[in-house]
């Protein structure tokens, strides 16, 4: 009951004029920024932190600019869908997942449904993490904290296994595809020498890695670009979305459809979200690839599942809220948005970490509140503006190519201001062209791009800690069963091999 009453006056203080409009504010701004290629809710708080200095002065308190910049965080993780469905270019690397079925819907005509399921899913993911947060943050704090790198590692191992596992409908290509983004993601200075690798023709553009962005819009706004030219090259392509309240609120209905994907993208997203250095992006992918295991239908992803919308939605926003409470209740940001919000709370003079729900409840309440406020309003307007979205997509594609690969150049030139990078954008483009022509699928040299920097560290500290004893991955009780997991899916696709070759015999 105490947490009730403390959230219910946190609401009320959410809800005061000034922290509304705010609200109100940043879900629009993060709306446009997690839109626009490149940006992200990275750089959108980093651009945006100076700006609450100029809040603080008129409000007096430091719960006004926090709520603003979660605002802005909440309403980037719902734009990062709009760019991904209508142009085919991840806003950001949290909604690269949604590409890979809300673009297919979109072009068959449907993407109405994929925006009101995105903006749904979302909103549901949001709730649900917020319950969590609010009921459980303390508990759930310290189940992070027994994530060591060793089962941090495991559950990275599990991400890859669920795109082995479930497989296409060629294993060997899946394979092949995760190895080249697993080579990409090494590109760069040794974590633990120092030493370069991989600096092709010893380029030096090359030394800061290759960045996930680079590739993600490369091979979702290139590579995308390309490949609808090819296939529209005799006939105008020109997507046909019929706009109504009628089709609208038929879309709103239809996303009952899409429960499987919503619940685990919820759960898992939020489970993902709290580990200390993994964050949406990777919580948006694992969930797309759990929800594809187990459908009755996979081979409807990548093709315009809606489940395949819902599960990466709800996911990243439930991840959102997830990376907020190592922050909050630790002091150890769970993503680079959260670190960035960390610097913020230190500069205002507050102490993230155990005692700050103690010391500081005027503060926390009232920003945990706007996090149910934000995500309100954030589907409010996402539904509201969804004609606005969708007349993109009416545009002939002779219009529509040209401002992707505007998009994409200036997208990419904004992320990190380095022509070599744009450069590479470019190249990765028309690579990822001649894969599909080819029929490699990109979504596993996806994953691996995203989860690579992430496992390679974890198995080397890991194998460093043991002394080189891989058993280590098998004996811990966390790290044990999903490691065990994790190489049964990984052998899935040789017992079914197996199976149809026995049933082919009888």
């Amino acid at each position: 009951m105490e947490v009730i009453s403390a959230l219910a006056d946190g609401v009320l203080v959410a809800l005061q004029p000034v922290n509304l409009g705010l609200a109100i504010l940043g879900v629009i701004v993060g709306l446009f920024v997690g839109a626009m290629p490149g940006l992200g809710s990275v750089n959108g708080v980093a651009i945006l932190l100076p700006f609450t200095f100029v809040i603080q002065s008129f409000t007096g308190g430091a719960t006004s600019p926090m709520i603003f910049l979660a605002a802005i965080y909440y309403g980037a993780m719902y734009g990062g869908a709009i760019s991904s469905i209508t142009l085919g270019i991840p806003g950001a690397s949290t909604a690269v997942a949604t590409t890979f079925d809300g673009r297919p819907m979109a072009l068959s005509g449907k993407a109405h449904i994929a925006l009101v399921t995105a903006a749904l899913a979302s909103f549901v993911g949001g709730t649900v993490s917020n319950i969590i947060f609010t009921a459980f943050a303390p508990a759930l704090a310290s189940v992070a904290l027994d994530f060591g790198d060793p089962e941090i590692f495991a559950l990275m191992l599990l991400a890859f296994a669920t795109f082995v596992g479930l497989g296409g409908d060629d294993i060997p290509k899946t394979i092949f595809s995760i190895c080249i983004g697993l080579v990409l993601a090494t590109v760069g200075f040794d974590i633990v020498s120092g030493e370069p690798r991989l600096i092709f023709f010893d380029i030096t553009g090359f030394s800061h890695g290759i960045r996930f962005l680079v590739l993600a819009i490369g091979v979702y706004g290139i590579g995308e670009m390309i490949w609808t030219i090819n296939t529209s090259r005799y006939s105008s392509s020109m997507t046909q979305v019929d706009v109504s309240a009628k089709n609208i609120w038929l879309a709103i209905k239809e996303f009952k459809t899409a429960w499987r994907g919503t619940s685990i993208g919820s759960a898992l997203g939020f489970f993902v979200g709290i580990l200390p250095a993994a964050g949406a992006t990777p919580g948006s992918l694992m969930s797309y690839g759990v929800t594809k295991l187990i459908s009755k239908n996979p081979k409807e992803f990548g093709k315009g599942a809606i489940d395949g919308i819902a599960a990466p939605e709800a996911a990243n926003n439930s991840a959102s809220t997830g990376a907020m409470l190592p922050m909050m209740t630790l002091g150890i940001p769970g993503s680079p948005t959260t670190a960035v919000l960390l610097a913020g709370m230190v500069i205002w003079g507050l102490q993230p970490g155990p005692l700050l729900f103690t010391n500081q409840p005027d503060f926390v309440w009232p920003l945990i509140g706007s996090f149910y406020i934000s995500n309100v309003v954030a589907v409010l307007i996402n539904l509201a503006f969804i004609p606005v979205f969708l007349w993109m997509l009416r545009m002939p594609f002779t219009i529509l190519a040209p401002m992707i690969f505007v998009l994409s150049l200036v997208g990419t030139f904004a992320a990190y201001l380095d022509m070599f990078d744009v450069w590479l954008m470019v190249i990765v483009g028309v690579a990822a062209f001649f894969l599909r022509i080819l029929d490699y699928p990109l979504a596993p040299a996806v994953l691996a791009i995203v989860l690579g920097p992430i496992a390679e560290p974890k198995l080397r500290q890991s194998l460093l800690f043991s002394d080189g004893d891989f058993s280590i991955f098998f004996t811990r009780p966390i790290a044990g069963p999903i490691t065990i997991l994790a190489i049964i899916l990984i052998l899935l696709p040789l017992f079914k091999v197996i199976k149809n070759k026995m049933k082919a015999a009888s």
